[in-house]
């Protein structure tokens, strides 16, 4: 497989360079960074910090490199994605995304792609997050109707978008599970007289510092009450999955997938 790999001096772009580099059937072919850092031209291992180089230099124009790969992985911003996503459909490109904080007409961008090429747009890549959502659907399921249902989301205090694309993610499993659109009557935080509305979920996030980052899902009732939560010590489980993710579109046909196909749940 050859991988482009936008934006390797982020935090996901460094791991992902890290665990490409360490598998064999996986080339490095290029990495793509802004307009007039002072590393655009060099070795994408160097510039990633992982302490070797893996022979791929790093460009500032997608299209000087993106004919050199078969996948595409990006983790970086909004903006760069969408642009991201153009070239790749132009391109004929599969393309993991690992970007959060789109809109739900960028989102619905994703899909339309997929008309294409293999697209995946993964808020969160990581095995056991996606577990987390199946334990999420299955309970929802069984006691969704009967238990007040909120949302937390714990990230370092870098992290742009509140609530987290795998909140959102886990809403939208509630969601599909209830039968309805949760975020219709969804509330994010709680100031003042707020009495809880019956049959609504709700959201709170937590920033700051370097924060584990973490989801709990309550599901709370009379006299008890259930919690779901992940903790995700450190990133490069969200790395390997993405990897993971990049290698399994390779194989597909055009379309729409999630890490729940690549997974197999």
């Amino acid at each position: 497989m050859k991988l482009l790999i936008v934006a390797p001096k982020g935090k996901m772009g460094k791991l992902i360079t890290l665990v490409a580099s360490q598998k064999e059937d996986i080339q490095i072919v290029g990495s793509l960074g802004p307009k007039g850092r002072d590393y655009i031209g060099t070795d994408t291992g160097i510039a990633a910090g992982i302490g070797k180089e893996v022979g791929a230099p790093v460009y500032d124009n997608i299209e000087e490199c993106i004919d050199l790969c078969d996948v595409i992985i990006d983790f970086s911003m909004v903006e760069v994605s969408m642009e991201v996503l153009a070239a790749a459909r132009a391109h004929k490109k599969a393309l993991v995304c690992g970007t959060t904080g789109f809109s739900p007409e960028q989102r619905a961008m994703f899909d339309q792609a997929g008309e294409d090429i293999p697209v995946m747009q993964a808020g969160n890549t990581s095995k056991l997050v996606n577990l987390l959502y199946k334990l999420v659907e299955m309970t929802t399921k069984s006691i969704g109707e009967e238990t007040d249902i909120e949302i937390l989301d714990l990230h370092d205090r870098k992290k742009l978008d509140s609530p987290s694309g795998t909140a959102k993610e886990i809403g939208e499993v509630i969601g599909d599970a209830l039968g309805k659109d949760v975020f219709e009557d969804a509330e994010y935080g709680r100031e003042g007289r707020c009495p809880r509305k019956d049959g609504n979920i709700a959201f709170h996030s937590i920033r700051g510092g370097d924060i584990s980052t973490t989801h709990t899902v309550f599901f709370i009732g009379t006299g008890e009450r259930l919690e779901l939560t992940h903790r995700a010590e450190n990133w490069k489980c969200f790395a390997s999955g993405a990897v993971d993710a990049a290698a399994f579109l390779l194989k597909q046909k055009p379309g729409s997938y999630s890490m729940a196909d690549c997974l197999g749940f």
